[in-house]
């Protein structure tokens, strides 16, 4: 029986695993990191700052959320801010939100994801919506039932992946929405029990 000399000596390629990442809550240190990454993903007017960031993350550290290189614990490759907000308004870009703020403390909050990006390096690994589930656990543990977001610079389409379809602003909301820019739209959906 012959042999092919190539066999004798084949080996399997080398096959590169994907990157690991470690999820887990966001705390302040990880701001500046936050930010680079925010950088990396943002048309320059989306861009806010560490103060308006710092402030979502005082309101609801728990469901806040970071992908971080296993390698490198404090290097981030994706981030989610989400926090309570009353249903029918939106907060502001690049605004301070207060833990006193009256509107805060109104009975009907809704989840509102504030912030999800992903870094070019954490794209492909599925981050977002590893994110958005640990996020979301928590926000059903609060009591949450009800989620909005405002979608930009197209994506849309990926959250209505998750089951969010556009809702229509009124007032105030739909003001605050034009600073967004164009194509920016409200979403929303009921999260479940």
């Amino acid at each position: 029986m012959a042999v092919d000399a190539r066999a004798r000596y084949w080996r399997p390629p080398i096959i590169r695993a994907m990157s690991e990442f470690l999820l887990r809550p966001m705390v302040a240190a990880d701001l500046p990191e936050v930010l680079a990454v925010q950088a990396q993903c943002y048309r320059p007017e989306l861009i806010e700052s560490a103060d308006a960031l710092a402030s979502r993350l005082a309101l609801a550290p728990t469901l806040c959320w970071v992908a971080a290189h296993a390698d490198a614990p404090r290097r981030l490759a994706a981030y989610l801010l989400t926090h309570p907000w009353p249903r029918g308004t939106l907060p502001p870009l690049d605004g301070l939100l207060r833990h006193d703020d009256p509107a805060a403390g109104e009975t009907l909050l809704t989840w509102f994801i504030h912030d999800m990006a992903v870094s070019p390096a954490g794209q492909g690994q599925g981050l977002a919506k590893r994110l958005y589930a640990k996020a979301r656990q928590g926000a059903m543990q609060a009591g949450l039932r009800c989620s909005r977001l405002i979608a930009v610079q197209s994506a849309a389409h990926w959250w209505q992946g998750l089951g969010y379809a556009p809702v229509a602003p009124a007032g105030e909301a739909a003001m605050k929405l034009s600073r967004y820019g164009e194509g920016a739209v409200v979403m929303g959906r009921e999260i479940g029990e």
